[in-house]
């Protein structure tokens, strides 16, 4: 029998004053495959958090980025933490090296909304 795994954070969508979850959305846009490899990553953040690169890098005050290697391409999931939950701000598809500063300002953007509450 499998030990309980101790998650260390419970993982939320942001959600938009409309009700939107536009992580939730976008995830529902990929493949079976890539949607996989994007929750392992994403529950291997829960389980061993606080955790740095290659997996996690620092984006700015209070966001990170879940770095994930999907068949051929690469995808960034863009988080905050508050107290013991990890919110889900934005996620993509990356198109070139660096993090795309429109990426990255969607992120912020939804991080200001979420604190505005």
């Amino acid at each position: 029998m499998d030990k309980p795994v101790n998650v260390v954070l419970d993982v939320r969508f942001f959600s938009t004053g409309a009700g939107n979850e536009p992580v939730r959305d976008w995830l529902r846009e990929l493949g079976a495959a890539d949607r996989k490899t994007i929750g392992e990553d994403i529950k291997t953040v829960q389980i061993g958090w606080p955790l740095g690169m290659p997996l996690v890098r620092k984006m700015g005050k209070d966001m990170w980025e879940v770095r994930i290697h999907l068949h051929r391409r690469t995808a960034r999931v863009l988080f905050t933490v508050v107290g013991d939950v990890m919110v889900l701000l934005h996620g993509f598809v990356k198109k070139s090296q660096d993090t795309p500063k429109e990426e990255l300002d969607v992120a912020k953007d939804r991080l200001r909304q979420f604190r505005q509450g």
